[in-house]
């Protein structure tokens, strides 16, 4: 299974992690099944941008954007070519660094 490494993020994941996730679930998935709690406003139906992530290591491994896919991180705050929405960004067998921005466009978080 491939191992997912989170850069250090304040409010998320302070230290880091390295979690390791099923082929073909998505990042926020697993993200979210190891406690990370990364935003994801619309419930992961790529309606927002709340679960966007940058792949420093292993963009080319990911299923290929969808045009919706696309739309939505032309809002997304800190967009950077190798951008995703971690909802939408379906695993292969690939070892992954990730990175959560440190901002996102949802100015009203609700506790979970």
């Amino acid at each position: 299974m491939p191992i997912i490494k989170i850069l250090p993020h304040p409010e998320y994941c302070p230290q880091g992690a390295s979690i390791e996730a099923a082929p073909g679930s998505s990042i926020c998935e697993a993200l979210l099944e190891h406690d990370i709690e990364v935003e994801h406003a619309c419930e992961m139906s790529c309606a927002c941008t709340t679960c966007h992530v940058v792949v420093r290591e292993g963009f080319a491994s990911l299923n290929e954007m969808d045009e919706n896919e696309e739309d939505l991180l032309d809002r997304a705050w800190g967009l950077e070519p190798n951008s995703r929405l971690s909802c939408q960004a379906i695993l292969a067998q690939q070892d992954l660094v990730v990175e959560i921005p440190r901002y996102s466009i949802n100015h009203a978080k609700e506790n979970h």
